[in-house]
């Protein structure tokens, strides 16, 4: 019987939720331990999973326990490239949460330390493993679409910033960009066959900010912190064109604010064959006998949430054990934090930007 992995989490806070159920629901998987800077977080998860041991320091949990096999990094991201190094360089395989890192140098850090120390090192792309994806890379595989040469993604919020530190740019580098763009970014990119980006064009704005004046309900506040009050200094709404080596290009918009009618998200491929829409069902338009067709599948098509997470930590464990090549790649996230690092200079400088 092979013995179960060992695993660590570093960070307590919302995400980790999705890492813990999904390994402790994993036959193969031994939740070993788990830290936080937040004692509150991180008695609340250990006695949720009954996991016994506990710190508040990666460094001690990582030079005390050996055994420790992997490892999921789930803090807020200005702590993913010190956390995932660190925990490279004490031998465990590690999962990091999206976004890879703060900038495209972090992230070059951290594969480069994966490289150093022969580990997995794989990126919390989740929407890679959604229902929705594999059946329009089934679409996309068969040839319903041809040559796919642009894309839209839009994931817009009217009134959303998901609270915590997420609207504190020294903790999170950035607003919906870099918290809801990457997801859609990296979902057509990874559809479209993982194009390298070769210029891009940004624009930022700060206009509306944490909308704390609102008075009706809504899901979302903005950061706070016990010494500062509020903080909200990230951008509000995100917009850009990123083109592609094969000359495909994608349009993208992300926002924690803005006045639309409601949330969004949508995906759109464009192919010479055909073109597909996840709005969140998949609808696809093609051509049949001369006549233009929309169709749609005998089959769920959104997204579920159902097992979602469920499906990248199964991966990961099972690229941990097998040595298999995993799905999402450190150095698909290494490619992200170029696209974002592009896009925020480009917005910075109302130039477009040309990537090496």
């Amino acid at each position: 019987m092979e013995q179960k992995l060992k695993v660590a989490v570093i960070g307590c806070g919302g995400i980790s939720g999705c890492h813990l159920e999904a390994y402790s629901k994993n036959p193969n998987v031994e939740i070993y331990a788990l830290c936080d800077v937040n004692e509150k977080n991180l008695n609340r998860r250990g006695d949720q999973y009954h996991v016994e041991r506990r710190y508040t320091d990666k460094d001690k949990m990582l030079a005390e326990l050996p055994e420790i096999d992997a490892v999921s990094v789930c803090t807020w991201n200005a702590a993913h490239a010190e956390c995932t190094i660190a925990a490279l360089n004490a031998g465990k395989h590690v999962l990091c949460e999206k976004p890879m890192a703060m900038n495209a140098a972090e992230a070059q850090a951290m594969l480069d330390a994966a490289k150093r120390n022969d580990r997995l090192l794989m990126i919390g792309f989740v929407r890679r493993f959604g229902n929705d994806c594999t059946i329009a890379k089934d679409l996309i595989e068969h040839d319903r679409m041809g040559d796919i040469y642009y894309a839209k993604a839009t994931y817009l919020r009217r009134n959303g910033c998901p609270g915590g530190w997420f609207g504190d740019k020294a903790r999170s580098g950035g607003g919906p960009l870099i918290d809801l763009g990457v997801h859609v970014i990296d979902l057509t990119r990874y559809l479209m066959g993982k194009p390298k980006p070769v210029s891009i064009y940004g624009a930022i704005f700060h206009k509306l900010g944490d909308r704390r004046s609102i008075k009706s309900e809504r899901g979302y506040v903005s950061a706070t912190q016990e010494d500062g009050g509020p903080i909200f200094n990230v951008e509000d709404l995100a917009s850009a064109m990123i083109r592609y080596d094969n000359g495909a290009v994608l349009q993208v918009e992300a926002s924690f604010s803005l006045n639309l009618e409601k949330d969004t998200g949508t995906i759109e491929l464009f192919g010479d064959k055909g073109g597909l829409r996840l709005d969140p069902e998949l609808t696809y338009f093609g051509e049949m006998d001369g006549y233009m067709t929309n169709v749609t599948l005998a089959a769920k098509t959104a997204l579920s949430f159902d097992g979602l997470f469920a499906n990248e930590i199964n991966h990961f464990v099972h690229c941990v054990q097998t040595g298999e090549p995993c799905r999402n790649p450190a150095e698909d996230g290494v490619e992200m934090m170029k696209i974002l690092d592009a896009v925020y200079e480009s917005a910075a400088t109302g130039h477009e930007v040309i990537l090496k």
